[in-house]
């Protein structure tokens, strides 16, 4: 748990505490679901993260083994 922790916190470097503002994680959820970038409000992403809360840790393991 600590690998995939540490590789959130690098992921959402200056938007820790409004996560769905990163343009990063909205590129990541747009391309993973078509959801539009721009129309990603709180909700949205916490029912997003909350849905899809397995394959987001598999992403978080595996980003953290390949860096990036």
């Amino acid at each position: 748990m600590i690998p995939e922790l540490k590789t959130l916190l690098r992921l959402t470097k200056g938007y820790r505490l409004r996560p769905w503002q990163s343009p990063y994680l909205r590129w990541r959820i747009e391309t993973w679901s078509g959801l539009d970038a721009a129309a990603i409000t709180p909700k949205m992403f916490v029912n997003f993260s909350w849905e899809h809360r397995s394959d987001l840790f598999r992403y978080l393991r595996w980003a953290g083994r390949e860096g990036a």
